[in-house]
């Protein structure tokens, strides 16, 4: 009898055990008690910070008000109740045309309500941030030849998307994503001193930021914005540009817009057969690389986003020009188009009012007097660091409490000593950065629990 228990109670051991062998693989975590602890020192950091924050976004946001919410990390950003929303402005003006009440403030395309009122997580916003400023943003040969499963299931949702997501024939896969995949990472953190993130909002037409765009180390537009006709809104230098899935598929176009020819031409989305073809047919000089993104969850999404993270990855410094930040407007306008119906631009414009007072990019707009002043209560760099060392504790991230540059590695592999890429002149910051990290690459995983990081070693 008493052996009977000692098997039962030995096969409940060896289950328990095989569950906890499960969790940790999935989770990354070392075991269910190694839990990091959050100190009243961390609190204390985050409790400074939101302070700095609100005090930052009222003084520094374009009308705009930051109010704490009742966990240590929620913060909420409102726009003033005048502020006209287009999604509303449609509905008004089609209840006239069709004589109809209007019940719900909905854009009429999508459904979806458009408010004034728009929460974030800062903790959620340093530790993924904190991330992209010290990963790679390219997708790389190295990045699929290391990811588990990468040329059989990744590779194929970057050829095209379809419902088999399995790259049978991986040869084929590698030839199709041949043109546009380097073997190893292009650009590295700290690599350039200075970037100017352009948008196209048609507030550029409302100040001659030109002269001003054309004096940084580096500058990144998007998607079609043309140059020609527009270089004293919008300067003339273009170092990289950032491409959505239509963009991409006007390539012959695109390459066009920067008369010098050495534009760097960045997919943000899935690569296309029919961008391949062109690719291949026409001489295409540019550099042509696919992006490889870091998940933002419910965050402000699209194009200007995404130049933004490519920008943070590679550049000591980011400003934006053209992301219309300013609270009052009518309808989202181009500088260069008739305005776009449907798009709103509300919860994108908080979002990056969170960005700029947690340090991470400066807003340049018609609708502050003093285009070079500084931010107001921008928390200091010591606040912002502690802070983000108590918001990893919080989420659970991986490697959280520890201060090892490679604690977030949650996949490690040897690099191969013949697809290294020399850098030319290469910055002392970027040489520091490498050096700090053990020379290794990082890259960001999608959708990984503990938002950890694939890493290749010397």
């Amino acid at each position: 009898m008493n052996s009977m228990k000692l098997l039962r109670l030995w096969f409940i051991v060896v289950l328990i055990s095989g569950f906890a062998a499960i969790f940790i693989y999935i989770t990354g975590s070392s075991s269910f008690s190694d839990r990091i602890s959050v100190s009243e020192e961390d609190l204390n950091a985050l409790i400074t910070l939101k302070n700095d924050f609100q005090k930052c976004v009222r003084a520094n946001g374009l009308g705009l008000r930051a109010s704490s919410g009742r966990v240590y990390c929620d913060v909420t950003i409102d726009f003033p109740k005048d502020t006209i929303r287009k999604w509303v402005l449609v509905l008004v003006l089609r209840a006239v045309v069709d004589k109809e009440r209007v019940l719900v403030e909905k854009d009429p395309d999508t459904g979806e309500h458009e408010g004034l009122s728009y929460e974030f997580d800062l903790c959620e916003a340093l530790a993924t941030w904190e991330q992209v400023r010290n990963s790679t943003t390219i997708l790389t040969k190295e990045f699929m030849d290391s990811l588990p499963k990468g040329w059989e299931e990744y590779a194929r949702k970057r050829i095209n998307k379809s419902e088999d997501h399995k790259c049978k024939n991986t040869t084929l896969c590698m030839e199709k994503l041949s043109l546009v995949l380097p073997e190893r990472p292009p650009f590295v953190p700290r690599q350039i001193g200075r970037c100017a993130v352009v948008g196209n909002s048609g507030d550029l037409l409302k100040t001659k930021f030109g002269k001003e765009i054309d004096g940084y180390d580096a500058v990144i537009r998007e998607n079609g914005a043309p140059i020609q006709n527009y270089t004293e809104y919008v300067g003339k230098k273009s170092t990289f540009r950032l491409l959505n899935r239509g963009s991409a598929k006007a390539l012959d176009k695109v390459v066009k817009l920067d008369e010098s020819g050495r534009e760097v031409l960045i997919v943000k989305t899935t690569i296309h057969d029919t961008m391949s073809k062109m690719i291949r047919e026409i001489q295409i000089d540019n550099p042509v690389y696919l992006m490889l993104g870091a998940s933002f969850g419910s965050a402000a999404k699209g194009t200007g986003l995404k130049a933004l993270e490519f920008a943070l990855s590679i550049c000591d410094s980011v400003d934006m020009y053209g992301f219309t930040v300013d609270p009052g407007y009518t309808e989202w306008t181009r500088y260069f188009s008739e305005s776009r119906k449907g798009h709103s631009p509300l919860h994108g414009r908080a979002y990056y009012q969170m960005m700029e007072c947690l340090g991470l990019v400066k807003i340049h707009s018609p609708m502050r007097a003093d285009r070079n002043s500084e931010l107001k209560w921008l928390p200091s760099q010591s606040t912002i660091n502690a802070a983000r060392f108590a918001a990893e504790k919080i989420l659970s991230r991986i490697g959280a409490g520890r201060d090892d540059p490679l604690r977030s590695c949650s996949i490690i592999k040897k690099q191969d000593k013949g697809m290294v890429m020399p850098i030319p002149r290469i910055r002392k910051a970027a040489k520091e950065h490498i050096n700090y990290v053990k020379g290794a690459t990082m890259y960001p995983l999608e959708k990984s629990l503990g938002h950890g990081t694939l890493c290749t070693v010397r």
